[in-house]
């Protein structure tokens, strides 16, 4: 037996099978994995998207292709066209106003898309794809089954949210620009631009401003709406920690604490990426529709669509990408300092379960006068109290770490969304005492 034993040891071990072995599953040989760069998988969508809109970030070649439509769409034609436009009172009583509306929308959105594209390309330059930035690179296999389950239709969902927004929009946009170029201004080439005779430049201006709203809008509600995904992933994950507490789950409290942990660095990774972006978002809109306000109060020919459809649509637009940020990101900083509320009570439960199946704390008191304070209290030591003090712990933990996305310290919650209403609103209120005064 011994010689046996022996001789087993020193034969040599089979050699491990490896991808090429034909007992190897051909779908798990990693020359067969799907490529995080290929356009055929859960985010198709967005890179669809990225490469129409001049954004994709993979290749020298794209990067200089994205720069150079930026400069092309996001500064050059908006301000070819702007300079182009002449008031005709032939065409319209309201064609100075209407000029002077479309050169305000004009440079809010440029401002934006500016903002936006700087936004991308310190994300792609930084974090190096998409997956990265949405913390989809591990493949959800840290995640519970439920987050994977799901995480799949909050994507589809996002690219159909951003579809929402910027094709009705696109329609109206492309309707009053018809009606603002062809009745109500007059259009001119840009002094020092040789256009040859016969070519309709009304209608090449139409069709180039036409597409660079769609760029400069679309890279704007790019960023809202990758924003506002990473905050639904974040809060399915929430969501998975939430059935963790769950008693059947039998989760221990330092599994919870891992989770935790990694969705916190999340939030602050997109705290971080996010900040001066929202900021500037916040100031940018702020200052364009007080400036709207103030020239719309200016002016004194009539509002129609006409004339004024620019601010309309552009504030329309720019309003519901921002509040789409605010909005996620507040309910992300809720979701996260609910799960304090549930991990009490959690600790409360798993308590009360121990005292009712195990048997109560004796109190020994002496039987003379003198001792008859004396009291002493006997705790069960062992896997139970150590038991009992990491789910302390965690809750302790969780109290001092239950915010969720910040600016600079500042809390987006409810509470600084109700700030910056009244903000809004107190410097709406100035403007309109100071214009019924000058009136």
């Amino acid at each position: 037996m011994e010689s046996e034993g022996e001789q087993s040891s020193l034969e040599e071990p089979s050699p491990p099978r490896t991808p090429s072995s034909s007992s190897w599953p051909l779908l798990l040989d990693p020359a067969y994995a799907r490529s995080k760069s290929v356009i055929h998988d859960e985010l198709r969508s967005f890179r669809v998207f990225l490469q129409w809109c001049a954004l994709d970030h993979s290749s020298p070649a794209a990067r200089a292709a994205s720069y150079a439509a930026f400069l092309a769409l996001a500064l050059a034609v908006p301000a070819a066209v702007s300079a182009s436009l002449r008031a005709d009172a032939s065409l319209s009583p309201a064609s100075a106003s209407a000029v002077t509306f479309n050169r305000v929308a004009t440079l809010t959105a440029s401002g934006l898309a500016a903002i936006s594209f700087a936004t991308l390309a310190v994300f792609f330059r930084r974090c190096g794809g998409l997956r990265q930035l949405l913390f989809l690179d591990g493949g959800l296999r840290d995640d519970t089954a439920f987050v994977r389950r799901r995480y799949e239709r909050e994507l589809d969902r996002a690219f159909r949210l951003l579809a929402a927004l910027l094709v009705p929009a696109l329609c109206v946009e492309a309707g009053h620009k018809a009606v603002f170029f062809f009745s109500t201004v007059r259009v001119e080439p840009p002094i020092g631009v040789m256009i040859p005779a016969g070519v309709p430049w009304r209608a090449v201006a139409l069709l180039a401003t036409v597409a660079s709203w769609v760029y400069r809008t679309g890279v704007f509600l790019l960023v809202c709406v990758l924003f506002r995904l990473t905050c639904e992933l974040q809060i399915l994950r929430f969501e998975g920690i939430y059935h963790m507490f769950d008693v059947e789950a039998c989760a221990a409290a330092d599994e919870i604490f891992v989770e935790h942990r990694r969705i916190r660095t999340q939030l602050l990774a997109t705290s971080h990426r996010y900040r001066v972006f929202i900021i500037c978002c916040l100031v940018t809109i702020t200052v364009s529709q007080l400036g709207a306000l103030l020239v719309a109060l200016s002016s004194k020919d009539g509002k129609s669509f006409a004339n004024s459809g620019d601010l309309l649509v552009g504030s329309c637009v720019q309003l519901s990408g921002f509040f789409m940020c605010l909005f996620g990101a507040a309910r992300i900083t809720h979701r996260a300092q609910r799960i304090v509320s549930i991990a009490s009570q959690w600790h409360m439960r798993m308590v009360s379960a121990a005292l009712h199946h195990k048997p109560a704390a004796t109190l020994a008191f002496s039987a003379s006068a003198s001792d008859i304070d004396t009291a002493a209290l006997t705790v069960p030591a062992g896997p139970a109290c150590c038991e009992y003090k990491s789910r302390q712990a965690l809750v302790t933990y969780l109290w001092h770490n239950s915010g969720g996305i910040t600016l600079f310290g500042f809390t987006l919650d409810r509470g600084l969304l109700h700030t910056i209403f009244a903000f809004e609103m107190t410097l709406v209120l100035w403007i309109l005492s100071k214009a019924v005064v000058l009136s």
